[in-house]
């Protein structure tokens, strides 16, 4: 699992310590990740949508999911694709 914020690595780092993250957080500063993945309309936009991608193993988007719930989203996730 990945994630990705409009932060510095600094900033990034601080954030994924204080709240436990047990995924790694790429820094999309120039905010091109997010314009290509529909998060983000512009540089302009101040903050990306919360979407959560499940890619499969050949790289293509097999879901995208507005994330309204953060804590729950990994459960909900799991029974879309038939996890645990």
């Amino acid at each position: 699992m990945l994630g990705a914020s409009f932060d510095a690595p600094k900033d990034n780092s601080a954030f994924a310590s204080k709240f436990s993250f047990p995924f790694k957080l790429l820094c999309d500063t120039d905010k091109k990740l997010a314009i290509a993945y529909g998060a983000a309309a512009s540089e302009k936009d101040a903050y990306p949508r919360r979407i959560t991608y499940v890619i499969g193993p050949t790289g293509v988007i097999e879901q995208a999911i507005d994330t309204k719930d953060p804590a729950g989203q990994a459960a909900a996730i799991l029974t879309l694709v038939g996890g645990p």
